[in-house]
Parts: structure tokens; sequence; C-alpha cells
């Protein structure tokens, strides 16, 4: 089922729910109650717990969305390094140089091909993803400068290595999703109780109410979502994208 057929659907019952519970109630309210008398301090705390439950949305809406943007620098910063590579081992013997390249571009495509959709899927990189790094690395640093114009170049190559995989490592730590599952409890049960006390103002079924009530508890149900969906950030909708190593390595798109 796709990402926003879910969302469409959560949107849709959650101002289902809200319609139905009120009708229900006011079938079954009293003949003489009065919805202008609602008690100061009912409304006082909806208000309250409303600004909580905001606040609690935002910095959850944020801390995800960190969590994606980071995952996403992590990719740029590992494709960028590794087209380092392969532009600064020019001044090496065409051997030397082709093998490295070759080797490059075959972790580069495997990559895209393979491995992400494995993360995509299992929320996990692979085993033979650290073999083809692993194999760039020996011929980075199994090789012997042969002069000073290739000596200045080894140093600069290694810490190009290095950044590549400590790019892999945090790409491969910011696979699986970021929020704990006592927050998402806590998310839940703040939604249920925020649309609970809206009809602790007893709202009637005017068309007006009927249908602030509704837009709120959709846009709740949003709100979830959005949460949700940024918190695997290789696996939902707005996911990461490998378009950092498409650019570099146009050549591993076929």
């Amino acid at each position: 089922m796709s990402d926003w057929l879910v969302l469409v659907l959560a949107m849709l019952a959650a101002c289902a729910v809200v319609v139905v519970v009120t009708l229900v109630r006011h079938r079954r309210a009293p003949q003489d109650e009065d919805p202008s008398e609602t008690p100061d301090v009912i409304e006082y705390m909806t208000m309250w717990i409303g600004v909580v439950y905001a606040i609690v949305l935002g910095l959850a809406i944020a801390g995800v969305w960190e969590a994606r943007s980071s995952a996403q620098d992590y990719v740029q910063s590992e494709a960028q390094a590794l087209h380092e590579i392969s532009e600064r081992v020019r001044v090496y013997p065409p051997d030397v140089r082709e093998r490295v390249r070759d080797d490059v571009d075959a972790y580069a495509g495997y990559v895209v091909h393979t491995e992400w959709q494995t993360m995509s899927r299992d929320e996990r990189v692979t085993d033979r993803g650290a073999e083809l790094l692993q194999r760039v690395r020996e011929d980075v640093t199994d090789y012997q400068p042969r002069n000073d114009f290739e000596a200045q170049a080894y140093q600069p190559l290694l810490d190009q290595m290095a950044a590549a995989d400590q790019a892999r490592s945090a790409r491969a730590d910011s696979t699986g999703p970021t929020m704990p599952a006592v927050v998402w409890w806590g998310l839940l049960a703040g939604a249920v109780i925020t649309v609970g006390m809206v009809f602790a103002l007893q709202i009637q079924r005017t068309r007006r109410e009927l249908v602030l009530a509704g837009l709120f508890s959709a846009t709740i149900a949003f709100m979830l979502f959005l949460i949700w969906d940024f918190d695997s950030p290789f696996s939902r909708g707005i996911a990461v994208t490998a378009e950092p190593f498409l650019n570099l390595f146009p050549n591993v798109t076929g």
C-alpha cells in the first residue's frame, strides 16, 4: 500500500471518528444540556493540552527531519570522497589508476543498484558492499609511491578513503528508525487525549463545528504521518535518494 494512500486513509479515518462520536454524543445528550455552560477549567485544560502537544509534535518533526537531513549528508559525503579518490589517482601509473577507478565504480554501482534496495527493504547495509569498499581501500593503501609527486597524492588519498569509510558507517547507522517506541506511544496517546478534549467542549453537530473538528483531527493525523515517514530515512515515501552517487558516477546508471 502506498504511503500516500495510508496518509489519506488515516486523515479520513480521523475525520470519520470525530464526526461519528460527535453525532452519537449529541443523540445521547440530555435534553436540558446547555453547551454554553462549559466550565472555564475545561477550556483552560483543553488549551493547555493542545499547546503542550503542539510543542511535542514540533520537536518530534524537527528531530526526524534532522536525522533524515543527516542521512542525506552522509550519502553526499561518501559519494564525494569516492569521487575525489577517482580523480586524485590520475597521478598514478595507468594500470593502478584504472584498477582503482574500476573498483570505485563497481562499489558505487553496487550501492545504487543493489544495496539501496536492501536498505529500503531491510533497513541495513550489506556485507558485499563492505567487501567492495575494502577492495578500494586495499588498492589505495597497498600501492607504494614511486616518486615525490605520487607520494604527495598518497596521504590525501588515504584521508579521502577514511572519509568514505566513515560516511558509510554513518549511513549504516542511520538506516533504521530514529524514534524510540516509548516516544511513539506518547505521541499516539497525546493525539487521543488532545482530540478527546475537543468533545469536552460539548461541540454540537452544526456543519461549521463538525468541519473544524474534522480538520483538527486530520491535521494531527497528517503530522503523525510526517513523523512516521521521516522516521526511517531510507525506507519510506520521502526517502533519502542515491542522487549524489548518480551525479558523481553517471556511468553506473546503466
